[in-house]
């Protein structure tokens, strides 16, 4: 790993140790962009900055696609490092490690492409930062990271808790089959938690819980959806608590890619709502290699999971809520605050 990487490694590693409470989060990421922004030139702070409510902000995917904001590979070295210390400000060490993980995997495909005349353009510097609003006043903000395989869209208002998603991560490939990373799996464990939760199933449970043997093409809960699915499979309650423990590691595996105070309040938010709203759904085959799905959800809240394409070694992983996506809940609030003079 380069030097230029390691910093807000170890900044995310220092985050890690010491005690957080959720409402640093919005002070951090904050102090982040501001810092950043204040690198810029102003031709680089025009391509970077958006105003808050603008179409853009919810303008998101995870396809190799051209995009607007500020690319890394057009940021000097210290620009690129102070980038990273936002992002780093947004996620758990784990989340930092993973999200990398996956920018470096463009350098693989490339290679394992070189071949292919048609091949999308794979570049670990083509992903994107953007700022949307003011940070650090008292007005709604966000900021969004994004490029292939990873969405990360951040939205908070004053000193309240950030929004988190969506949030997306993606692995291509899935597996790293050759060469010198050969073995690396960045989101080993979100298949691993959830094959290890279906195979623990009886006959019975799986027939609820396990919705066809042909799985979707990816994720349905993708940008183009407004509204969540319905929930479907086996609900919590017909779990056993073994079988409810790695539904919970499943679940928390998801929602600490992120930065772990306010994936902690998150989680106390599924808490609340009852475990036993969640329901677990499985399609496609039960062995590694073969294509399969899976969703867990609970009304808006939802993560799903898809390694279908690329015989199965190409992943997409997402969490969504929908009555939390990009903040909506944070900027009502704002709203009504500002009309009752508070």
């Amino acid at each position: 790993m380069k030097l230029r990487h390691l910093l807000p490694l170890a900044l995310a590693c220092a985050l890690a140790c010491v005690p957080l409470h959720a409402h640093d989060a919005t002070a951090e990421m904050s102090a982040a962009a501001i810092t950043f922004l204040a690198s810029l030139t102003p031709e680089q702070k025009a391509k970077a900055t958006f105003d808050f409510a603008g179409d853009e902000r919810t303008n998101w995917h995870f396809i190799p696609r051209e995009r607007k904001g500020l690319p890394i590979k057009d940021m000097a070295p210290d620009q690129r490092l102070l980038a990273q210390a936002l992002l780093a400000s947004g996620l758990s060490n784990r989340g930092y490690e993973k999200a990398v993980s996956i920018m470096s995997l463009d350098a693989v495909l490339k290679e394992m492409e070189k071949d292919k005349p048609k091949a999308p353009v794979r570049d670990p510097d083509n992903y994107y930062l953007s700022i949307f609003g003011t940070p650090g006043g008292s007005a709604p903000w966000g900021w969004r990271f994004e490029g292939h395989h990873l969405s990360l869209n951040y939205t908070t208002s004053g000193d309240a808790e950030p929004a988190m998603t969506p949030s997306f991560f993606g692995s291509n490939p899935g597996e790293v089959k050759s060469g010198p990373r050969a073995g690396i799996r960045v989101l080993g464990a979100e298949e691993d938690l959830g094959r290890a939760l279906v195979t623990s199933l009886t006959e019975e449970q799986r027939k609820v819980a396990i919705l066809t043997v042909a799985t979707p093409k990816d994720i349905l809960n993708d940008p183009k959806r407004v509204d969540p699915t319905t929930p479907e499979g086996i609900a919590q309650s017909q779990l056993t608590p073994e079988q409810t423990a790695t539904l919970v590691k499943l679940v928390k595996e998801y929602l600490f890619r992120c930065r772990p105070d306010v994936a902690a309040d998150d989680w106390a938010k599924v808490e609340k709502a009852g475990l036993d709203k969640l329901h677990f759904a499985w399609a496609g085959g039960l062995e590694r290699g073969q294509p399969h799905y899976y969703r867990v959800q609970g009304g808006h809240f939802v993560l799903e999971y898809d390694n279908t394409q690329n015989e199965a070694n190409h992943v997409h992983s997402v969490w969504r809520d929908f009555d939390h996506d990009f903040g909506v809940d944070l900027l009502k609030a704002h709203l009504d605050a500002a009309h009752s003079g508070k």
